[in-house]
């Protein structure tokens, strides 16, 4: 079973050099090699480990046939995006953004499409899982930070002309070709396999007499939600979306030629008798400019994304303070950045002592 929850280890250390970071007491000590400080936070080899763990996972549940090619293309790139984490929190914070309020929201989302009834039992779910819970609410918040800062120092910047919307349009047309699909909703009226000829009766009757409250004005979303036996009764009966070929021939025949809003009668089927609804038609072909005009917008929107946030990521790495272990290597890095100059405390006590010398202090 695939896990709800995914770790994040966080940065539990502040600045020191390089080499390890121990924690713990006499009887036992975890040490973590640090492989990056960016200003003052470090980022430690168990977290760079857990991140290309994770991007492996995400690219093997995208698509096992590709998952090794694009691993092997992305995992030098793993380091990058823990960099550029940091530098956007550390921003964030400089902005005074939390995203506490955000992140309260969004975990009682997850709880409620998760089906459950407290934060605790989240929290018991997480751990059955093996998960932190705590790790967990730090990455939801850390995601909602970056993706503030984002927004406000790079996306809030973006203007999307009319003229760049028509011209993309133009341009990715053949890409736009959909094929006809609608979008069903089922009330179902379950019947037992073995149901005998009484109780087929008495299901259909049930089923003709929610189609008569539908067509004197019933809602169908509330009716499904209230009688419907199938399976996405909770919402409303939605079923998503069926291009052609999809459905089985009897109902193709009868639903493609239906228009959203429109009802079909009482239908017999395996389950039992079924009224579905389609709420939305799309012909297919190419939709003209102004039926998906949303739709390029954002196209263009994110093509001026990248190269806008790469840009901003370079100029934070420019002001900030980034070293980086030997054996290691930022994708990201820029030639403009400067490093900080690391002295122990014997050499600058030293310095400091001959610095006085020259001044006469001493």
């Amino acid at each position: 079973m695939r896990k709800i929850f995914t770790t994040v280890l966080l940065p539990l250390f502040f600045l020191v050099p390089f080499a390890t970071a121990q924690s713990g007491n006499s009887d036992s000590t975890v040490v973590e090699q640090i492989v990056a400080r960016v200003n003052n936070a470090i980022i430690t080899k168990t977290e760079v480990e857990h991140s290309r763990d994770d991007l492996k996972q995400e690219l093997q549940e995208r698509d096992p046939a590709t998952a090794d090619q694009e691993f092997a293309k992305e995992q030098k790139n793993v380091l990058r995006r823990l960099i550029d984490q940091q530098l956007l929190l550390q921003k964030g914070s400089d902005l005074g953004i939390t995203g506490e309020t955000e992140t309260i929201k969004r975990l009682d989302e997850m709880r409620k499409q998760m089906h459950l009834d407290s934060m605790e039992a989240m929290e018991k779910a997480a751990e059955s899982q093996g998960v932190s819970f705590e790790d967990f609410k730090q990455k939801i918040k850390n995601q909602i930070i970056t993706q503030q800062v984002i927004g406000r120092e790079v996306g809030s910047k973006l203007t999307v002309t009319k003229e760049e919307e028509e011209k993309y349009y133009n341009e990715h047309k053949s890409q736009m070709d959909q094929p006809e699909q609608i979008r069903l909703s089922e009330l179902l009226i379950a019947v037992d396999a073995n149901a005998d000829a009484q109780q087929l009766a008495a299901a259909k009757a049930k089923a003709d007499g929610i189609l008569a409250q539908i067509h004197n004005g019933a809602k169908y979303e509330d009716l499904a939600k209230a009688d419907s036996n199938g399976p996405s009764a909770a919402q409303g009966g939605d079923l998503g979306y069926f291009k052609r070929g999809a459905l089985a021939k009897q109902l193709e025949d009868i639903t493609f030629k239906l228009k959203p809003g429109d009802v079909t009668d009482v239908i017999r089927t395996k389950q039992g008798f079924v009224i579905l609804k389609v709420t939305e038609h799309d012909a297919g072909g190419i939709p003209p400019f102004k039926d998906i005009e949303p739709r390029v917008q954002d196209a263009v929107y994110m093509e001026k994304m990248t190269p806008a946030l790469d840009a901003y990521l370079t100029k934070l790495r420019e002001d900030a303070y980034i070293d980086i272990k030997p054996g290691y290597v930022d994708t990201g890095a820029s030639p403009n950045e400067t490093k900080p100059i690391e002295t122990n405390t014997k050499e600058a006590n030293a310095k400091e002592l001959k610095k006085k010398k020259k001044l006469g202090i001493l």
